[in-house]
């Protein structure tokens, strides 16, 4: 069995991100599980906090997760083009102290749902920097975004929509793939 910890990047209640990951645990292959991590609770990076107190123990859980898990997914939200501020914070957090070395050669795949027509494939690609320098195997075989997001989800964040289904089911069975 194959455990991957999922990261959604957005704290909103009804996030489409959240849901999206929500829904990849949901419709994982056999023999593929995704634990459901999260970035609240992440403070802002502050070096000089980390000097005088450690790591918070939401970022401590979130390295914890990420050296159990084989894989990473993260489910990103897109914010004016780019990587939301409060997900790269949280993955900043979790590089720290020995963090680094739990990214390091980590398969991560990348995907998101945006309110606008083009998903998130700005943010997507926004990761690649950031994934290569914390020494990640990002999977490039699939993309996964969901653009126009408010037709497919509910008020609740919850995905309603079969063809994005089978969408998400057919990425992850390629993710799930790559592991080997």
């Amino acid at each position: 069995m194959a455990n991957v910890l999922g990261l959604a990047g957005s704290l909103r209640k009804a996030s489409f991100n959240a849901g999206l990951l929500r829904a990849a645990a949901e419709e994982c292959p056999d023999g593929l599980a995704i634990t459901i991590g999260t970035i609240a609770g992440v403070p802002l990076y502050d070096a000089d906090d980390e000097a005088a107190n450690g790591l918070p123990d939401a970022v401590q859980t979130l390295q914890a997760q990420l050296a159990d898990a084989d894989a990473l997914l993260l489910v990103t939200p897109e914010y004016n083009n780019g990587v939301p501020g409060v997900f790269k914070n949280a993955i900043d957090w979790m590089s720290r102290g020995d963090g680094l070395k739990h990214f390091k050669g980590k398969p991560v795949a990348v995907i998101g749902a945006s309110p606008g027509g083009f998903g998130t494939n700005l943010a997507q690609a926004h990761w690649l920097p950031v994934l290569r320098t914390l020494g990640t195997r990002p999977w490039f075989e699939g993309r996964m975004m969901v653009s126009r997001a408010g037709q497919v989800f509910d008020d609740d964040g919850n995905l309603t929509d079969d063809k994005t289904r089978d969408a998400l089911r057919t990425f992850l069975a390629g993710f799930q793939a790559s592991l080997g």
